[in-house]
C-alpha cells in the first residue's frame, strides 16, 4: 500500500511516497549495520543526561522540551559531525534517541563501509526529492530511507541518489521502543527536515492516511514503559514501566490496538510487581478493548495460575491455542495446566509444543523440560 507525503529539506521539498515494503529474510538474524561514518562520538544510547551535558557544555547546546522529556540541540557550526545534532532524553534522564541532519547533504563517497551496508539493505521507505531552487523542474530525484540496527536499537539513514553516489540527508539512532517517534510518518519528525519555500518546487503530494496521528504523549509514555519493562537501558524496572503505561493510557490512544496493548503491558508490569489482582483486571480490560488476542489470553492464564485458579487458567490457555494453534508458549502452558487433571492431554500438548519448537534455539531449555515431563507422565 503506497502512501504519499511531502517534506522540504534545506531549499528543497521532499515528496515522500511511503511504501510498506516487506523485508526478505536476511542472511543473518539482523540486517547489516556496519558503518565507517561515526556520528555518536561523544555519547551512546542509554547514557545519562547529566554526564552528556558535562561533555558538551563547551558546544553551547540548546535545551528544549520534548514531550515529557528533553531535547538537547547542537548547531552544525559547533558539532564535530558537521550535522545539526539533536539528542532526546526521556523524563528519567536517559538518552533514548539521536538525530543528525545534514541540510546541504553529505556525500558518502569517502565511506565505503556504509555504502556497502546500504547496498545490502532493502529500502524501508522510498522518497522523491523535488529541488525548490529549480522551480521549473518537473522530474523528481529518488531518495530512500534505510533501516538497520541490533537487538535493542534502530538506525535509520535517509539518502539521496543511487548506490554509486549516495548523499546523506539524515541519520537517526534510537532505542527500539522510541523508533516510532523518529519516523517519517510523524509530523514531529518531518518538521525537523522541513525547510525552504514550500510554495516552490512544484506541487506537493498529500492525501488521507499519510501521517501517524496517534497521540505523541501517549506513544512517548508507552515507549518509556517498554524501555523500562524490557531492560533496554539497564535492569528491568517494573515501577517505572507501570507508571509509564498508566500515563500512556491516561494520555489517550485513538487506536484500539494501542490502547489494548497498553492495558496488556500494564498488566504484565503489575504482575512483575506482584500485584496480581490488578494485573488480572488490566489484562481483562485489554481483552474488552480488543477481544480474542492470543498473547493476552496466554498471559492472563499465567496470572490466573499464580492466583491459584487452575480452571480459569486452563480456559485462558485453551482459548489462546484455539485462536493460534501454532503458539508454542501457550501450548506449553496448557500442557502444564493439564497435568493435574488429565495426563494424556498434558502429554499431547507437550508433544505438540515440541513439534512447534524443533530447531528453535531460544526454546531449547523449555524443550528439555517438556521432554522430561513427557517421560515422567508416560510411566
Amino acid at each position: 500500500m503506497n502512501r504519499r507525503m511531502a517534506v522540504g529539506l534545506s531549499a528543497a521539498i521532499v515528496a515522500l511516497l511511503l511504501s510498506a515494503c516487506g523485508t526478505p529474510p536476511p542472511p543473518s538474524r539482523f540486517p547489516p549495520s556496519a558503518s565507517d561514518l561515526v556520528l555518536l562520538k561523544s555519547t551512546r544510547l542509554c547514557d545519562r543526561k547529566t554526564d552528556f551535558l558535562q561533555r558538551v557544555q563547551s558546544l553551547s547546546p540548546r535545551r528544549e522540551a520534548w514531550g515529557s522529556g528533553e531535547e538537547v540541540r547542537i548547531a552544525a557550526s559547533r558539532s564535530e559531525s558537521g550535522a545539526e545534532e539533536s539528542y532526546f532524553f526521556d523524563e528519567d534522564g536517559v538518552l533514548v534517541g539521536a538525530l543528525f541532519a545534514f541540510p546541504s547533504g553529505r556525500s558518502l563517497k569517502p565511506n565505503p563501509v556504509l555504502r556497502q551496508t546500504l547496498s545490502e539493505l532493502k529500502p524501508a521507505v522510498e522518497f522523491y526529492l523535488n529541488v525548490a531552487q529549480l522551480a521549473e523542474r518537473t522530474n523528481l530525484d529518488p531518495s530512500t530511507m534505510y533501516e538497520t540496527g541490533d537487538e535493542k536499537s534502530t538506525t535509520r539513514y535517509i539518502v539521496l541518489g543511487g548506490a554509486d553516489t549516495p548523499t546523506l540527508l539524515l541519520a537517526s539512532f534510537s532505542v527500539d521502543p522510541y523508533a516510532a517517534l523518529l519516523s517519517p510518518y510523524r509530523k514531529e519528525f518531518l518538521s525537523r527536515i522541513e525547510r525552504g519555500d514550500k510554495t516552490k518546487g512544484g506541487p506537493r503530494s498529500g492525501g488521507p492516511g499519510i501521517e501517524d496521528t496517534e497521540s505523541f504523549p501517549a506513544l512517548q509514555q508507552f515507549a518509556r514503559g517498554q524501555t523500562a519493562h524490557l531492560s533496554y537501558c539497564g535492569s528491568r524496572n517494573y515501577d517505572i514501566a507501570a507508571a509509564a503505561y498508566e500515563k500512556a493510557i491516561k494520555r489517550g490512544f485513538s487506536n484500539k490496538t494501542w490502547l489494548a496493548e497498553a492495558h496488556h503491558k500494564l498488566g504484565l508490569a503489575l504482575q512483575g510487581k506482584g500485584r496480581l489482582e490488578q494485573a488480572k483486571a488490566e489484562m481483562q480490560q485489554s481483552l474488552t478493548v480488543r477481544p480474542n488476542t492470543p498473547e493476552v489470553l496466554n498471559n492472563l492464564g499465567t496470572v490466573y495460575k499464580q492466583l491459584g485458579d487452575g480452571d480459569q487458567a486452563r480456559a485462558a490457555f485453551e482459548k489462546s491455542v484455539s485462536l493460534r494453534p501454532n503458539y508454542p508458549l501457550a501450548r506449553y502452558n496448557l500442557a502444564e495446566a493439564y497435568e493435574s487433571v488429565n495426563a494424556k492431554l498434558a502429554i499431547s500438548e507437550y508433544e505438540t509444543y515440541l513439534a512447534l519448537v524443533e530447531g528453535v534455539p531460544e526454546e531449547a531449555e523449555r524443550a528439555v523440560r517438556a521432554r522430561q515431563r513427557v517421560n515422567e507422565l508416560s510411566r
